[in-house]
């Protein structure tokens, strides 16, 4: 979703990373991992060389290609890189997440006003980090507080749970 994670990749594969996940070009990016074939091209040549065939990767990637269009209705409303997802910070899990609950609602029109939504409630939840399960709280937190109209009007559950310390301690006071 922030096009960074092939850079990623590559920079832990130079720190000595074991493994990465990626995926088939044609699966990858926006939701999913960085493409297979753009990492082992990077690699290439590299001490980390993989030894993949791009040709053969490429063979992969057409067939499902075609695959994927069997499954388009399910796809998510975004479609390659969108900054506004780095200045967020949201990881992918949580932005599926976010936009079920939207659609959900009839609100997928306002992904906008949640994105803007939650470095918010991330500051008022003493920068917890947006891994599972507090990227979850976060987000919805941030859903409830666009469709409510009002900030906390409605306090999820979870986000009771994070201001009482159920979580652990947040790197900032709350």
């Amino acid at each position: 979703t922030t096009g960074m994670s092939t850079a990623t990749a590559f920079k832990a594969a130079e720190a000595g990373i074991d493994m990465i996940d990626t995926s088939i070009s044609s699966m990858s990016m926006t939701y999913g991992h960085s493409p297979t074939e753009s990492v082992v091209a990077i690699m290439q040549g590299t001490d980390r060389d993989t030894g993949l065939d791009l040709h053969l990767l490429e063979e992969i990637a057409a067939y499902f290609r075609e695959v994927r269009k069997k499954y388009a209705k399910f796809e998510g409303a975004l479609k390659g890189v969108d900054s506004r997802i780095l200045v967020a910070q949201v990881p992918g899990g949580m932005l599926t997440n976010m936009e079920s609950q939207l659609r959900e609602q009839g609100a997928h029109d306002r992904l906008d006003e949640v994105l803007e939504e939650i470095p918010k409630v991330r500051k008022d939840l003493g920068y917890i980090p947006l891994v599972t399960p507090t990227s979850q709280i976060v987000g919805t937190q941030a859903v409830l507080n666009v469709l409510m109209g009002e900030r906390y009007k409605s306090i999820a559950k979870e986000t009771g749970g994070v201001l009482r310390g159920e979580y652990g301690a947040t790197p900032a006071p709350r």
